[in-house]
């Protein structure tokens, strides 16, 4: 088996693993945007209940709504900073994804490149060869015409 065909199964290994590196890139930044969005919801609806409550506490309240709004509000940011280190955390899982693709997407492309490189040195050899191949013809050809030695 030639260089470049066994290279072509190594290439074809490594385009696959290059193909799932990139699918879980793709994963992992949807995963992130998800993660976003529910962050982005937390946070407008905190906001809201802020609003509402604004109204609210105009109108007067008691303690103990006062004191329930607090323990909303406190758990509403826990949850709010919480969300924010899932958000954290998945934007660190597609730099680490994206990392892991644009390696396999190098090794691909240099493998490639030396594939490419042997497929010309097996032109070439090749075309040596069928040169002497048509040397060795034409000289045999010339002895049987008697044109070859004097």
């Amino acid at each position: 088996m030639k260089k470049s065909q066994r290279l072509k199964v190594i290439i074809d290994l490594h385009a696959r693993q290059e193909r799932d590196a990139l699918e879980a890139l793709g994963i992992s930044q949807q995963k992130l945007q998800e993660q976003q969005a529910q962050l982005e919801n937390l946070q407008s609806y905190r906001l809201d209940y802020l609003g509402k409550f604004a109204v609210r506490q105009q109108a007067g309240i008691n303690i103990s709504q006062l004191m329930e709004f607090r323990a909303f509000a406190d758990k509403l940011d826990q949850a709010i900073e919480s969300q924010q280190q899932a958000v954290t955390n998945h934007e660190r899982e597609v730099q680490r994804a994206r990392k892991r693709w644009e390696d396999a997407h190098q090794r691909t492309k240099s493998l490639q490149k030396v594939s490419d490189l042997a497929l010309v040195e097996e032109m070439k050899v090749e075309q040596k060869r069928e040169q002497a191949e048509q040397d060795d013809r034409a000289a045999r050809s010339g002895r049987k015409d008697g044109t070859g030695s004097a």
